[in-house]
């Protein structure tokens, strides 16, 4: 065990660091005690210089958590995030939903913008957001629970012949998504919301993801995933009216929200590995290097499906992934972000890792679902990418200040 010893047994009374500390101090006097404490207590790097300390953080950036929309969803990606799911106790009916949802608005507004919850019990933890943004869902049970009806989408996912669903991965009454650039103020806030949702709900499960860290490329880069590939290219730009359309909700308590589908993607690095890079990247349709269709020089380049090379082959194959998620239709569109996990391997292999795949779109049925069919049928990449978890959720719009999310529909 950690705590025997297996030598001799001490002498008691100072040890010898005691002593050299103690001899130490007696030599250096007054002065000399405070320099060889601070010594002993730091880490042995050098006090920031005057430049370095006027160098503005991150860490005390906020973002607004009050407006039309939730944050989260056109908030720039941030470097982690985690996704909880709760299922609600058998009791909770639309006044303890009203209560609840009350609660976590208020823990969620105080927290985003570097403060404390009203029973935070490490205050401390919550001065450096470092743009924390709080994103609630609802799930099909939640809303039957209001006694409300739902969009025709809000509902599990139909069956793909690629999935290896885990109830660990699926579901869930209440989402409860998490995300900043620095991993303490994620914890802590997750913490937070959770200990005010114990009366009435229990965990169902919870998925880390992380992105590139803060600083390390220039805004506005697509992320990589674990594949080495670019991912996120051509989305809606948020902020747009073409990212309104795609995103936004028009209809009843959910106008302002919009649809969040949530897939746990697991990627077989270890037989990844084994396939070349022109294989790799026609089962993409992309280059590695620039994320641009091997018919382009741009991620940004528009692919060219009509190409074919000398031998007469499409260069962009029909089995590429690219070829099966593009559809002929602009309605068949989503906002997609995305984020890796890498978790303990569980097997023979030296990886368990993949993405938290999150779409966001007005309408599940119509813009996600011919997508997925698509790529259900025919996609090279489903050789080395299994779904094995899915969630649908309705985000519903943001609240102004003295109101709550979800008050639209609880109120209504």
């Amino acid at each position: 065990m950690a705590g025997e010893q297996t030598g001799p047994p001490r002498r008691p009374g100072a040890s010898r660091r005691q002593f050299l500390f103690g001899g130490a101090v007696a030599g250096l006097g007054a002065a000399g005690a405070i320099g060889a404490t601070y010594a002993l207590s730091s880490t042995g790097a050098a006090p920031p210089s005057t430049d370095a300390a006027a160098t503005a953080l991150n860490g005390a950036r906020t973002v607004p958590f009050h407006g039309a929309h939730q944050a989260g969803v056109e908030t720039p990606a941030q470097a982690h995030s985690v996704f909880t799911a709760l299922d609600l106790n058998s009791d909770v009916d639309r006044d303890s939903l009203r209560r609840l949802m009350q609660l976590l608005t208020d823990d969620a507004s105080r927290l985003t913008q570097g403060r404390p919850a009203l029973a935070d019990t490490e205050v401390e933890l919550a001065t450096t957001p470092a743009g924390l943004t709080v994103t609630f869902g609802f799930g099909p049970g939640l809303v039957a629970r209001a006694a409300a009806t739902g969009p025709a989408w809000l509902r599990p996912l139909p069956a793909f012949s690629i999935d290896r669903l885990q109830d660990e991965f699926s579901g869930g009454d209440l989402l409860i998504h998490v995300g900043a650039d620095e991993p303490m103020a994620v914890a802590h806030a997750t913490r937070m919301l959770l200990k005010d949702t114990r009366s009435f709900a229990s965990v169902r499960w919870a998925q880390n993801g992380f992105r590139r860290a803060y600083g390390t490329s220039a805004d506005g880069t697509a992320m990589r995933n674990l594949f080495g590939q670019v991912d996120e290219t051509v989305n809606p730009v948020p902020g747009s009216a073409d990212f309104a359309s795609v995103v936004w909700a028009e209809d009843g308590w959910l106008s302002g929200g919009t649809g969040m589908v949530l897939r746990r993607i697991e990627m077989n690095l270890d037989t990844w590995d084994e396939l070349d890079r022109p294989g790799r990247e026609l089962a993409v349709g992309r280059t590695l290097d620039t994320g641009a269709p091997l018919t382009g020089s741009k991620d940004t380049d528009e692919p060219d499906f009509g190409a074919v090379s000398a031998t007469g082959f499409p260069v962009i194959p029909e089995f590429s992934h690219l070829r099966r998620a593009r559809s002929d239709s602009a309605k068949e569109r989503i906002f997609r972000r995305s984020y890796n996990y890498d978790d303990q391997p569980t097997g023979p292999g030296v990886s368990n890792s993949g993405l938290v795949f999150v779409s966001y779109q007005a309408d599940v049925d119509a813009q996600f679902l011919p997508i997925q069919r698509r790529l259900d049928e025919l996609d090279l990449l489903n050789k080395w990418t299994t779904p094995i978890g899915s969630a649908v959720f309705a985000i519903p719009p943001g609240c102004e200040p003295g109101g709550y999310i979800g008050e639209t529909l609880l109120e209504s």
